[in-house]
């Protein structure tokens, strides 16, 4: 089994090499402004993108984000790092479709005076979306989005917690540059 194993993994980390140095890949810093259905407010995040483009309509963005949020009047808070990983599909060069999922390691406190309860979570949720990339050089974009993401949380059981959604739009904005 291994022995079938190791050349498929070279070829498929040579290909990827291939494709990496043809296409080049972009990395930058990414923001962007969320707001889950259920949460208190909407908030901020910061976090790290990266992109690969494998032909003019095709590509693959990886990115790793910080966010928080509070729910039920801020009896639950969350903090989250989401990985996620998405897939894009270029109909005309500066706009795309998106469409990937995420892991969501999680820490939720459950605040009830005196006590809080906390616990630590790992969630997979999908999204999708669109946005544009702007070229601003020949090394540098602006890109721009919007992503609608499915994620649920399974909050514990108390009080007024009956049916928290914590599904979120998140708009987003990268600036990339190209290795």
């Amino acid at each position: 089994m291994a022995s079938r194993f190791v050349p498929a993994l070279i070829l498929i980390i040579l290909s990827a090499a291939t494709v990496a140095a043809q296409s080049g890949v972009e990395v930058g810093p990414q923001i962007g402004y969320y707001k889950a259905q259920d949460a208190d407010n909407a908030r901020g995040m910061v976090g790290v993108a990266t992109r690969l483009r494998f032909s003019d309509l095709f590509g693959i963005e990886a990115s790793l984000n910080y966010r928080e949020e509070m729910y039920s009047n801020g009896l639950v808070d969350v903090r989250s790092w989401p990985f996620m990983v998405t897939g894009l599909l270029y109909p005309i060069p500066v706009v795309y479709g998106a469409v990937g999922t995420g892991w969501y390691s999680s820490s939720i406190d459950y605040n009830f005076t005196p006590v809080t309860v906390s616990e630590t979570k790992q969630e997979f949720g999908w999204h999708f979306g669109g946005g544009v990339e702007l070229p601003l050089d020949s090394i540098t974009k602006l890109v721009g989005d919007i992503r609608y993401v499915f994620l649920n949380y399974n909050f514990k059981s108390f009080p007024g917690s009956n049916g928290v959604n914590s599904d979120f739009y998140v708009l987003s904005a990268e600036l990339l540059f190209s290795f």
